[in-house]
């Protein structure tokens, strides 16, 4: 199984955060951690972004019935 990784750019389109609310959330534990692929490079693994989106409340359609 391959696993396509995410470079800031497609993060940031993704999750419309911008870079330093991500790395702050980084540093809080409260977004998954970039990997390093390089010397000066990181990247996020799609699946652990896909994880975080479905795991916040505003990303789950919920229906509520009408009183």
């Amino acid at each position: 199984m391959t696993h396509q990784l995410l470079r800031l750019p497609e993060v940031i389109a993704s999750v419309k955060k911008s870079r330093a609310s991500i790395y702050n959330a980084v540093r809080l534990g409260e977004f998954p951690p970039p990997i390093r692929i390089g010397i000066r490079s990181v990247a996020w693994r799609r699946l652990d972004i896909d994880q975080w989106l479905e795991s916040r409340p505003s990303a789950r359609l919920e229906v509520n019935p009408a009183p």
